[in-house]
């Protein structure tokens, strides 16, 4: 049977529960990005999966709103307790649409490990611009397009030392691994880093800060082939002060 996120959306949110150090480094990375006081702000954080960035947007006192496609994704996040002082509210939307969220209504939008896996980024990006107010940052990351492109590998040189292959990095477009274990045997789309970020300026996104942190020690344990090689890239950007649509 072909792997979809709602065939493993429970291994997924056990997955994570049980400890993830390369999803709660991508948390905290991305969390690097945002206030550590998010209280009176609203945080719309796209793609939630089962809630793990979205409840540390709440703990930073953020009203916090997670939306996913996967709506067996979302009930785990909904019966997942919430730590205080925000809130979190969780809703089945598609990310490239955003029906569910008013527009110019949230200060903030995440987008952790999910970009990567709409089938559309310019429209992701310009519902993410829709609901941010005027001047609101989104912040995302991504599996580092150069280092996890497809069919990327490990070798092992002469001297014992192990080092990262570079895949088809200029093939982009929906692939699926054949790992039974991996979240990617779901499906998701590789994209080039030009691709990206073109698609962030044409949404109208003015990018302020990129980001490629390297692994930390529960990370390199895990994996110790990993240690030197960022495995996220993210992206902290602007919206305009100026609505879409508006002259100027």
């Amino acid at each position: 049977m072909t792997a979809t996120w709602d065939t493993i959306a429970d291994w997924y949110a056990e997955l994570l529960r049980t400890g993830s150090p390369l999803n709660d480094f991508n948390r905290d990375a991305l969390l690097a990005h945002l206030p550590d006081r998010l209280h009176g702000l609203r945080v719309l954080d796209l793609g939630c999966g089962e809630g793990l960035i979205t409840r540390a947007l709440a703990a930073r006192g953020a009203t916090a709103l997670g939306i996913d496609p996967t709506a067996r994704l979302i009930d785990h996040a909904r019966t997942t307790a919430t730590p205080g002082p925000g809130s979190a509210v969780y809703t089945v939307d598609d990310g490239c649409v955003l029906g569910t969220v008013a527009d110019r209504s949230v200060d903030w939008v995440t987008a952790g490990l999910s970009l990567n896996h709409v089938p559309d980024l310019d429209a992701a990006l310009t519902a993410a611009r829709r609901v941010l107010k005027p001047g609101g940052r989104l912040v995302l990351s991504l599996p580092h397009p150069c280092f996890e492109a497809p069919h990327a590998s490990w070798t092992q040189s002469a001297d014992g030392a192990v080092r990262r292959v570079v895949g088809a990095y200029l093939a982009e477009g929906f692939r699926r691994s054949d790992d039974p274990g991996a979240v990617r045997r779901a499906g998701y789309r590789h994209r080039t880093l030009s691709t990206c970020l073109t698609a962030l300026l044409r949404s109208g996104f003015a990018p302020e800060a990129v980001d490629e942190p390297a692994p930390p020690a529960p990370v390199v344990a895990r994996s110790p082939r990993r240690a030197g090689l960022p495995p996220f890239l993210l992206i902290r950007a602007r919206a305009p002060h100026d609505p879409p649509g508006s002259a100027g």
